[in-house]
């Protein structure tokens, strides 16, 4: 589908944050927390008002007072911490200020790494986002700047479009984004990852949660005098770019499948000057609006925004873990991982996962279209299943161990109580010898064995039950 020169005008401001999400290696998290304070890196706090215009540009800033005021009071508790807790998000940032060069398609795009976080989270869990903006001098058009967000979200070359774009930094070149980010942004970042993901893998050399891309949060500021079309809106969501020619390109060309599309995945309280459009691995800003404005709106996508969708990925990101969890604990049969799994659970549902979670209007609508697209609450559904069914087995399980454990010891109970140790009692009193089994009949001879292996048990069951609260008790407090 060919599209008017008129359809890619040229922007005034194009910024765009990438966000990967991680696994982290069990027990971890405060070495890679003391390491990335020895890089630079400053823990997040919402009282520090010094940091409001440190790490996103000479243009923008966020209001901390405005991102406490638009997350409920036990959010900010979860996304805002006051103290190093590991059961928070501990955010860690650090402004960079990394001038470098995308090519792709015999063209370049000037643009700054602002700032790089990494974000520590519940469940093993953290995110990497790069906060960029092509440079404010180079006139892009748009399907430039989707083409900028489409080509650094791809962390590994996965087709021609991406083999075609390398980054150059200084004096070094990257023929991938991977290189880029993980040599010359945060090289320290991949000892610590969970690589246990990619067993059986053959070709991913990361551990990934979904595929290669990184998610995008974009903001494109369109001149005063243009219409933002639905085609705009379209190519917005699913970040088509240019083609292989250097032409403009769009993955459609029904329109009434655009329409659908907009429909579903389009928020557009204020059209026509600015909507929002979000997409299973994308979240853009298309606004008109005059500077002023567009710089206020753009700050949202840095803050109240930025959380918003970090927020929605973490829950998605952690239900689709426990998911996979659960298939496990399917195939295993192993108690303490149900046990770890049913706490897992439970955590998840009543420290993390609410139903409200923004104070305004505005934002609660945008949040719950994020989590709509996410399929976050049926994921949720089906983990609560999963929960039902998981203390349904614990009790068919427990049931089955009491039932065994009751009929041995009623057996026991039975034979002894007839003529146990009764029939031995008298020989083991005091100093004796074992001579006096030679004497023993058949019927002495059961109640000797019965009275052993009765002592047996009973000690053995001891030694289990204090085992097992041992390794429970260590493994909560780990957890």
């Amino acid at each position: 589908m060919l599209i008017a020169k008129s359809e890619d005008p040229t922007l005034t401001k194009a910024a765009f944050q990438f966000l990967f999400p991680f696994s982290l290696e069990r027990d971890c998290h405060d070495r890679l927390r003391d390491s990335l304070i020895q890089q630079g890196y400053q823990p997040f706090e919402l009282g520090n008002l010094e940091l409001e215009n440190r790490f996103y540009g000479p243009d923008n800033r966020i209001s901390h007072r405005d991102m406490e005021r638009y997350y409920l009071p036990f959010t900010n508790h979860v996304l805002f911490p006051g103290s190093n807790d590991p059961e928070a998000f501990r955010r860690l940032t650090r402004a960079t200020d990394l001038a470098a060069v995308l090519h792709f398609f015999n063209r370049s795009i000037r643009f700054t790494i602002h700032s790089a976080d990494v974000v520590l989270c519940p469940f093993h869990t953290g995110f990497l986002t790069l906060r960029a903006e092509i440079d404010a001098e180079q006139s892009v058009s748009f399907s430039e700047a989707l083409e900028f967000g489409d080509r650094m979200r791809h962390l590994q070359d996965s087709n021609t479009l991406d083999r075609a774009a390398f980054v150059e930094c200084g004096d070094q070149r990257f023929m991938e984004i991977e290189k880029f980010v993980f040599q010359a942004i945060v090289p320290h970042l991949l000892p610590f990852l969970d690589r246990s993901p990619m067993e059986g893998t053959y070709f991913e050399k990361l551990p990934f949660f979904m595929d290669q891309r990184m998610f995008v949060i974009g903001f494109c500021a369109f001149p005063e005098d243009t219409d933002i079309t639905l085609l705009h809106r379209y190519r917005a969501g699913r970040l088509d770019g240019l083609d292989p020619e250097g032409n403009a390109r769009i993955s459609a060309s029904h329109k009434p499948y655009m329409e659908r599309y907009a429909d579903n995945f389009e928020y557009n309280r204020w059209a026509p000057n600015t909507y929002y459009v979000t997409d299973e691995t994308c979240f853009i800003c298309l606004t008109r609006e005059k500077l002023t404005t567009a710089n206020r709106l753009a700050n949202q996508m840095y803050g109240e925004y930025y959380y918003g969708l970090l927020l929605n990925l973490f829950h998605r990101i952690v239900l689709l873990k426990l998911s996979v969890a659960y298939s496990r604990v399917q195939l295993e049969r192993k108690q303490e991982h149900t046990e770890d799994l049913i706490r897992d659970i439970t955590c998840f549902s009543a420290k993390y996962y609410f139903v409200e979670i923004v104070a305004q209007t505005q934002g609660r609508e945008i949040f719950h279209q994020l989590r709509n697209v996410y399929g976050n609450d049926k994921l949720f559904e089906d983990v609560k299943q999963t929960l039902n069914d998981l203390f349904k087995y614990q009790e068919k399980h427990a049931s089955k161990q009491s039932g065994y454990l009751l009929t041995i010891l009623t057996i026991y109970t039975v034979i002894s109580g007839i003529y146990g140790m009764n029939q031995v009692i008298d020989d083991l009193e005091g100093d004796y010898s074992w001579s006096f089994l030679n004497d023993y009949s058949l019927f002495q001879w059961i109640a000797f064995v019965v009275t052993f292996t009765g002592l047996t048990v009973a000690f053995l069951l001891v030694i289990g039950v204090l085992w097992k609260w041992g390794r429970d008790f260590i493994r909560r407090q780990r957890n």
